[in-house]
């Protein structure tokens, strides 16, 4: 049988995606009906998925053995009560990968002071030499497959790292914490922090002006995981208070951040355009394609959403 896969994204997407995907199933042995239209919604086995406004409403595709999100996080979808077939989100090596570049980009950046450095070449010969890595604690919150791989990376270049989750982790080189308390302790370790949670109602808001005011004075915040993860208005008043030393943000409430934000004329604010860990054609259509072979053989989804937890 020749599975009907409807590709069901943005229009632009598409045309990225089609030569990767379709090559991706060839490799796995599956011979398939690919693309925007795959036939009559009751006819679709499987629907590939990047939230857009053309497809709301799940109800139609009573033969769909599951919904194949292109994106790691799913709180856009997975709250859809018309979704009720299996929801696989995005776990790819390539968004890991980006996601470690990334993050210790910006660590180091902020660990070796290469702002001030930068921004100081008048001829003036001044040395301001930095700690060594093992003496400027990081903290991670968020020990999932990005949060965990990037704790590992700080970890291996000596930055003591202290990871934060809702339940308890064991990752070897890593001084795991979880709960409320946990978290306590976690933010007033960290010299620099950084976000890798998923977006759910009980992280939304979660570093608010109580818990910033925790953080080490002068911390730096990273945000490459979700723009709700953080209270703008707190994150502004810790940082013109000079409470805090700067906040390097990939991810907003609203994307694109709007060009009147406060955020972009801040001093103390670098505004990075949702770069840290895009999903890349050509290893996410790898991820799909095994899923819809593993449908076709009567296997286990990878990477299924827990509906309970929100991820």
């Amino acid at each position: 049988m020749t599975p009907n896969v409807l590709f069901a994204a943005p229009d632009r997407l598409w045309a990225r995606y089609q030569a990767p995907l379709t090559r991706a199933l060839e490799e796995v042995g599956v011979s398939a009906r690919l693309g925007p239209d795959a036939g009559p919604p009751e006819d679709v086995d499987y629907i590939v998925y990047a939230p857009h406004p053309g497809l709301q409403d799940f109800t139609p595709f009573t033969r769909a053995k599951a919904v194949l999100s292109l994106w790691a996080g799913v709180e856009k979808i997975v709250g859809n009560r018309t979704l009720t077939m299996p929801l696989a989100r995005m776990v790819d090596a390539g968004l890991t990968e980006g996601m470690v570049e990334w993050v210790t980009g910006q660590v180091l950046r902020h660990h070796l002071g290469l702002d001030h450095v930068l921004s100081h070449q008048s001829g003036e010969w001044v040395q301001n030499v930095p700690p060594l890595a093992r003496w400027r604690p990081v903290t991670v919150l968020g020990l999932g497959a990005l949060g965990a791989a990037c704790a590992r990376a700080l970890a291996a270049l000596n930055f003591p790292v202290t990871g934060w989750s809702r339940t308890a982790r064991d990752i070897p080189g890593i001084r795991c914490l979880h709960g409320e308390g946990g978290l306590a302790e976690a933010l007033g370790s960290g010299q620099i922090l950084v976000l890798l949670l998923p977006l759910t109602p009980e992280t939304d808001g979660l570093l608010d002006a109580a818990r910033l005011a925790l953080l080490p004075d002068g911390a730096v915040v990273l945000n490459p995981g979700r723009g709700p993860l953080i209270d703008d208005a707190a994150l502004l008043a810790a940082l013109d208070a000079g409470r805090l030393g700067h906040a390097t943000l990939d991810v907003f409430r609203t994307e694109p951040l709007p060009p009147s934000h406060p955020f972009w004329g801040h001093p103390r604010v670098t505004v990075s355009p949702h770069v840290a860990s895009e999903t890349r054609p050509e290893s996410a259509a790898r991820v799909i394609a095994e899923n819809i072979r593993r449908g076709e053989a009567g296997e286990p989804f990878l990477h299924l959403v827990d509906r309970a937890n929100g991820y």
